[in-house]
């Protein structure tokens, strides 16, 4: 009789796992490797994007510029003048423009808006407490009565008989902007406006303010 020939079987590895299996848990490391990539790259992205925005941000919407404070048209009601004594007086309605060109609003106080000739005041008109909105103006109408009576300028003859008269306004106001309703920061503004007055048609020839 033939022998019977043992055919010998594979051993199984000792640690109980095939090659495919091995192969296996090697591509779900590689893959799990792959997404903590992936996710670094996009937490860096964002990163670089808050980084991005918070620039924009701060030299845009966060930058606080200081408001603007100017007259308006002006309505000349009456104006008289009299070379030889010599005197004035003249009454007229205006608007103070509070121009705001901040992202927030502008709260300002109560101020004094004076009118003067060559220095000297020639009268003067209050504008109550207020806000200018988030980039807008704030128009406050106001009518103006001013007079000579305290002057005791020399030149004041010459100019009348010139035939133009010209003044100035001041002003200071004080407030706060306010960002994003957390963060407020003190800004001041200030007028400095030039008026000239045509004497012999009673009229406003220009006016201009820096």
């Amino acid at each position: 009789m033939a022998e019977k020939t043992n055919q010998g079987y594979p051993l199984a590895p000792a640690n109980g796992y095939t090659r495919s299996d091995a192969e296996s848990l090697q591509s779900a490391d590689e893959l799990k490797r792959k997404k903590r990539i992936k996710l670094a790259i996009y937490i860096g992205i964002f990163i670089v994007f808050q980084i991005m925005v918070i620039t924009a941000l701060s030299l845009t919407v966060m930058k606080v510029k200081t408001p603007k404070v100017r007259l308006g048209d002006i309505n000349v009601q009456s104006l008289n003048s009299i070379p030889t004594t010599p005197s004035f007086d003249t009454k007229f309605t205006t608007q103070i423009k509070v121009k705001n060109t901040n992202f927030g609003p502008y709260k300002y106080d109560a101020a004094i808006i004076t009118f003067l000739y060559q220095g000297a005041i020639v009268g003067q008109v209050s504008i109550p407490k207020s806000k200018a909105g988030m980039l807008s103006t704030k128009n406050v109408d106001v009518e103006v009565s001013l007079s000579s009576s305290a002057l005791s300028s020399s030149s004041l003859g010459n100019e009348l008989s010139s035939g133009v008269l010209t003044l100035n306004s001041a002003a200071t106001l004080t407030g706060k902007v306010e960002l994003m309703f957390i963060m407020k920061k003190k800004k001041s503004s200030t007028m400095d406006c030039t008026i000239a007055f045509d004497l012999s048609s009673k009229t406003l020839q220009s006016l201009k303010c820096k």
